[in-house]
């Protein structure tokens, strides 16, 4: 199901990722969920997309720490 605010992500999301990022793989997600309504695979879908978009802005350094990407 489509996710009102961060609050409401995924605890492994909320715990590692930081706000910016959970923005992101919230808005993603949602916007996977209305895509792929019909599809049976809609919530694995969502959530591949949303951390697609995550890691298209963010990377993981060495520290484990996730960072938004420098442009």
């Amino acid at each position: 199901m489509p996710y009102a605010s961060n609050v409401t992500l995924p605890a492994p999301v909320r715990h590692h990722l930081p706000l910016r990022a959970q923005d992101l793989y919230r808005e993603a997600f949602n916007g996977a969920w209305s895509t792929y309504a019909a599809d049976v695979r809609r919530e694995e879908i969502a959530h591949r997309t949303a951390w697609a978009a995550v890691k298209r802005q963010f990377h993981k350094d060495c520290d484990g720490q996730w960072r938004l990407n420098a442009h």
